[in-house]
């Protein structure tokens, strides 16, 4: 068995959004490595202000949440140019085919339920990541790089 490293070994900034201050303790200590930083927002309000104060590499967000919920927030972000292709991955207690659905309509990236793995969330994490950064590359390069249906 090898020794622990991190998962996250290239540079990252991760907005973790959810109104549990346990769990937002928790992604801070499990998320966080010598490359990734991770800020937290207690639900949507918050998660706009911080996005507005700085740039984000991806966004984790719960679903239910007070004032602006994950729904709301992920019709945000896809409305707004600044943010239509930030990654978010929706990390939540629901695991009912509305709210599946519902989310990857609003524009989720990836979707997991609670309780959350945490090393499995990185490695998801890496993986919702490393493909945003090639499409981010394939479309600098003038490549067209929309999805496959």
């Amino acid at each position: 068995m090898s020794g622990f490293f991190y998962v996250l070994d290239e540079d990252v900034r991760i907005l973790f959004v959810d109104d549990d201050p346990i769990l937002r303790e928790f992604a801070q200590v499990n998320l966080a490595s010598v490359h990734a930083e991770i800020e937290v927002a207690g639900d949507g309000v918050e998660a706009l202000e911080q996005l507005e104060q700085g740039a984000f590499d991806l966004v984790v967000t719960d679903l239910e949440m007070p004032r602006i919920d994950g729904f709301d927030l992920l019709g945000r972000l896809r409305a707004d140019p600044r943010w239509e292709r930030l990654p978010v991955i929706v990390a939540t207690g629901r695991d009912d085919v509305e709210a599946i659905d519902r989310a990857f309509q609003a524009g989720a990236t990836a979707f997991v339920t609670k309780p959350l793995n945490w090393r499995l969330l990185t490695y998801q994490l890496k993986f919702v990541l490393r493909s945003a950064r090639a499409e981010t590359a394939l479309l600098r390069a003038g490549t067209d790089a929309s999805p496959i249906a």
